[in-house]
């Protein structure tokens, strides 16, 4: 340690109170240790550990004060001052009841008194706080260890990739879109082409096919650029050979997009060996559906949904639709995904539910919803059709529900019967439509409609009694 070159003529002047300032502003926290050990006084450089109730250490042993782990470090800095050596930053760590252990480093001088005096001698001990120090550093170590796991991760799906990909029956042949350069193409797709080309990879496609198959090729590769989709076509190899079914679609990866080519050789007799499967038609129906079609897992999360879904919830993409939960847009008070969910749990399918479905943008739309839960194995999830009625309100469903007095018959009351039993009477039948309401579109679920309609269960049931909408059966029952 290198002093002061002149501390009498610089540091002279300075008065014990002096002192004591400074050592209590050269760090974060200053301690005045024994020749024992015990720490007799202390000082705080800010009042974040002040107000932490540290300075209940006065009268303790330092070596108490800290961690099991940390006590050879302290008994290293009591000997290292002792012996007059040059002094270390050590790190200890102090137990803390309201948290994780606090991190400090310290460094201890031995202070040489007057000799006259019978006092003995002490160390000062400076304290740096290194909370924030830890803090980065178990951020940096989350950070480090979130990037193995997803290290890890993408390994895992690059090794399904290419198992699926290599170990595929039908030829697959992934393009830039832009170049139409081939860029992979798997042992099938060498094993189709081979007879026509002998490099596949780096070569434009289409290529090996007649002039009539290639046209329609560009044809179906210019529509998977413009819109995504495409229809399968057939094209047949060049110098006659055999025909094959030539189906596509768009991905996007980090460079641009690309697109992926499934060949499938046509048996001779016309019956194509790969030709797409009655599941594929069904899954492409569902997508060009006018009705809303959406699957959900049993929370009622979005796994998929068809264009029509986004379009009515005013949304640009099915990416923006996927697990959010269908409550979003579903419902007028946020319970009728629940009654849903309870129902198709309970009985396994819902027919022609009326509700409401909300845009993104808050516009609503009168809807009938119909599902159906489905389990297949550990998997299970729920498909909702959402069918869009604003357009054909059902005016013979509301003339039903017609108030038992019109606004004329309560305005010949007025004169007759004073205006608080004539504002009774409504209220009373505005919540009697209410209730009745409530309860048919929770299919007579009371717990559901009186959480609906924002009232306790006990509450709706008095109300049932009162207006005559309670079994009297079930109520003598209960």
């Amino acid at each position: 340690m290198i002093g002061f070159a002149q501390p009498s003529r610089s540091l002279g002047p300075l008065t014990i109170e002096s002192v004591s300032k400074l050592i209590a502003a050269a760090a974060d926290v200053s301690l005045v240790v024994d020749a024992n050990g015990v720490i007799c006084d202390m000082a705080f450089g800010s009042d974040s550990l002040k107000n932490l109730g540290y300075d209940r250490w006065i009268g303790q042993p330092w070596i108490q004060t800290v961690t099991k782990e940390s006590r050879p470090k302290i008994e290293a800095l009591l000997r290292d001052a002792d012996s007059q050596a040059t002094p270390r930053w050590r790190q200890v760590n102090h137990p803390s009841d309201s948290g994780p252990d606090l991190p400090l480093s310290y460094y201890a001088v031995k202070v040489d008194g007057d000799p006259s005096s019978a006092l003995p001698r002490h160390s000062v001990v400076f304290g740096r706080d290194l909370r924030a120090v830890a803090a980065t550093q178990q951020s940096l170590i989350d950070a480090q260890q979130a990037s193995l796991h997803e290290h890890w991760r993408l390994r895992d799906a690059q090794s399904r990739y290419r198992h699926l990909f290599q170990g595929s029956s039908e030829g697959l042949l992934i393009i830039d879109s832009v170049t139409q350069k081939v860029t992979e193409a798997n042992p099938a797709a060498h094993a189709l082409l081979a007879d026509v080309s002998r490099k596949l990879v780096g070569a434009s496609f289409p290529l090996g096919l007649e002039e009539r198959g290639a046209e329609a090729v560009q044809g179906m590769l210019a529509s998977l650029r413009a819109t995504g989709k495409a229809d399968d076509i057939r094209a047949r190899l060049a110098d006659g050979g055999a025909e094959l079914w030539v189906s596509g679609s768009m991905f996007r990866q980090e460079s641009g997009s690309m697109l992926l080519l499934r060949l499938s050789r046509v048996a001779p007799d016309g019956v194509v060996l790969s030709q797409p499967s009655a599941h594929s038609l069904l899954v492409k129906l569902l997508q060009s559906s006018p009705d809303c079609m959406v699957i959900t897992d049993l929370d009622g999360s979005v796994v998929m949904a068809n264009d029509s879904f986004v379009q009515l919830v005013q949304l640009a993409s099915e990416d923006q639709v996927r697990g959010e939960s269908l409550g979003r847009w579903l419902g007028r008070t946020g319970v009728e995904l629940n009654v849903l969910i309870a129902t198709l749990r309970q009985r396994g399918s819902v027919r022609l539910f009326p509700t409401t479905l909300r845009s993104d943008q808050g516009t609503p739309n009168d809807v009938e919803i119909s599902a159906a839960m489905v389990s297949e194995g550990e998997q299970s999830c729920m498909g909702f059709t959402i069918r869009d009625v604003s357009r054909r309100l059902n005016n013979d469903a509301r003339a039903a529900k017609e108030l038992p007095r019109s606004v004329g018959q309560l305005s010949e009351l007025v004169g007759r019967v004073p205006m608080k039993d004539i504002v009774g009477e409504t209220t009373d039948l505005i919540e009697q439509l209410c209730i009745e309401a409530a309860l048919e579109l929770t299919r007579d679920n009371r717990a559901a409609a009186a959480e609906m309609l924002g009232l306790s269960r006990q509450s709706l049931y008095v109300k049932l009694r009162r207006y005559g909408l309670s079994d009297p059966t079930s109520e003598g029952e209960k």
